[in-house]
Formats: C-alpha cells, sequence, structure tokens
C-alpha cells in the first residue's frame, strides 16, 4: 500500500488515523496498531525495541508501520500518541453534556452550530476517504458489473445512501432493488441467487435485519458487499467485499454517529463513479435516455 501524508486535523488526529488504516495493514503491522490503540499510554512511552517486542514484531516492521502513516520517524510516532492521549484525557476530565446533535448542547448559537455541523461532516468525509481502499472498491466495482440484480438493504439513516444507490445505479443503466420493509428485505433475500449482489449498509454493522438479509443472500449464491464503519462487525463477517466509513463516535441518545450519512453517501458515490468510468460510454447513453424520459420535462423552462 502507498504512504500517504497524515494531514493534522487535531491532537487526536494520530490515533483516528491508526483506527481508520488498521484494517487494510499487513497483519504483522496490525498487530502494532491494536497494541497502540488497545493501551496508548504505555505505548507512548517505549523505546523502538519495546514496542517491537511487545507486539510480537521486528523493530524493522515497526519502522514500516511508522512510515505507513507518514510520519517522519518514530519520535513523531511517540509525540503523536502523547498528543492524542493528552487530548483523550482533557476531554473526559470534562463536565458530562448531553447533545441533541453531535456536540450540539442546549441553546446553542446558530453560526456555533454551523461551524460544528459542518466540521464533523467534513471529517466524516475525510476519514471516509482515508479509509475507502482501492482494491477493496475495485473489487465491489467488479461484483456490481457482473451482477444481473443490485439489491440495496439499509435501516434509519443508512437508508439515505441506499436511496442514492438506486438512483445513481438505475442511471447507469443497471437493474436495482430497494425495501424499506425490514421484513420485506429479508424475504426478498430469499429470491436473490448468483449474479445478484446485495449492498449492505449499516455505520454500528450490527442491525439484525441487514446482517439476516446478506447472510440469507449469500446461501442462495448472492454476492455480497458492506458498508460500514465497524472492521468487527457480524455484518463484515457476511460479506465478499467490505467498505470501511469514518469510525467518528457516535453520543447520546443517538448511539452511532449521526454524521455518518456522509461517509455511506461518499461511498456509493465512489463505487456509481467507478463503475460509470470502466462503462463510459453505456453510462453515457443511459444518462441521456433516463434524463430525457423522466427528469427534462420535469424541469421548469
Amino acid at each position: 500500500m502507498d504512504t500517504v501524508p497524515m494531514t493534522s486535523t487535531g491532537a487526536g488526529n494520530l490515533l483516528h488515523e491508526i483506527a481508520s488504516r488498521m484494517p487494510y495493514m499487513a497483519p504483522a503491522m496490525r498487530q502494532i496498531a491494536e497494541l497502540v490503540l488497545g493501551d496508548p499510554e504505555r505505548a507512548r512511552t517505549m523505546t523502538i525495541t519495546e514496542l517491537s517486542d511487545a507486539a510480537g514484531v521486528a523493530d524493522s516492521t515497526v519502522s514500516r508501520f511508522v512510515r505507513e502513516l507518514g510520519l517522519d520517524g518514530y519520535r513523531s510516532l511517540r509525540l503523536g500518541i502523547a498528543e492524542a492521549t493528552f487530548a483523550t484525557r482533557a476531554a473526559a476530565a470534562g463536565p458530562e453534556t448531553q447533545y441533541v446533535y453531535e456536540g450540539i448542547s442546549r441553546d446553542e448559537p446558530p453560526d456555533s452550530v454551523i461551524g460544528k455541523v459542518e466540521r464533523s461532516s467534513a471529517e466524516a468525509l475525510r476519514q471516509t476517504a482515508q479509509r475507502l481502499h482501492p482494491e477493496a472498491l475495485s473489487a465491489a466495482v467488479d461484483l456490481i458489473e457482473n451482477a444481473s440484480v443490485i439489491a440495496f438493504v439499509a435501516q434509519g439513516l443508512s437508508s439515505v445512501a441506499a436511496d442514492a444507490g438506486v438512483m445513481r445505479f438505475i442511471r447507469a443503466g443497471r437493474k436495482c432493488l430497494l425495501f424499506h420493509d425490514q421484513s420485506v428485505q429479508i424475504m426478498s433475500a430469499t429470491n436473490l441467487t448468483a449474479g445478484d449482489v446485495v449492498i449492505g449498509i449499516s455505520d454500528s454493522g450490527r442491525t439484525d435485519a441487514i446482517v439476516d438479509t446478506m447472510r440469507i443472500a449469500r446461501s442462495h449464491g448472492a454476492a455480497t458487499i458492506a458498508v460500514t464503519s465497524d472492521a468487527d462487525s457480524p455484518l463484515v463477517g457476511v460479506a465478499d467485499v467490505a467498505l470501511f466509513t469514518a469510525t467518528i463516535p457516535g453520543g447520546g441518545l443517538y448511539g452511532e454517529s449521526v454524521t455518518s450519512k456522509w461517509g455511506q453517501l461518499l461511498v456509493i458515490d465512489a463505487l456509481y463513479a467507478t463503475f460509470a468510468a470502466r462503462r463510459f460510454d453505456q453510462t453515457l447513453e443511459h444518462l441521456e435516455e433516463t434524463y430525457t424520459a423522466a427528469i427534462q420535462h420535469s424541469r421548469m423552462a
């Protein structure tokens, strides 16, 4: 994997960076990532040899891990971990606050709301772009190219991305299915066969109906694609290809990140755009036909 330099977006950025890249790391480097994320306080005090011994890898693997993060040396890794742990402690020391949206508290003024929503949405897009591995994206498009039917399954806010996926791929000339009732989603999976593909969208990757739909469809021979933020979720376990979105934690009564929809939309757009780029002429033809048939006449002159 090519090394992509980190962009600094705050003191906690390094640990977020490690978490976002971990699913795509080689096994040895993933061992280092798990150790750092599991106990950053301990990791920041270790020498390179102590860290490599604790992770069960060679010193050279730690050096490759550092380069993978775009850092200029092991000292930068330790400093980055120290800054991140300090920021975490400072946040934990503050008073417990309830939010009605991510970071939005009682009587938040409009200018502050705009800024916070903008920043959280931009961070969701940034992290998702970093986690969206080109090889996984290409493998997912391979499945879509060969599919007779693309079935989308989602619940709640994730349905926004599913609706967008149907619109994108129907306009590109593909047959699509989307049932919003979860019972119908599960029943429809029994009718999918080899040559069909299911795209399951869930931020947590733990929505029972979506996991069950993917599992049943897969048992009937359909290919499966997961769009989720959790690399260890049950949804990934029933997917042929997994595409990962931002790992921004949710809060309060929402439980999951309410800005996760931006990452999901980015993944859907990337799937469509990659597919369309491969089938450029055919997609243009379908775009023109669908525009003439269903869009042009509805627009005001």
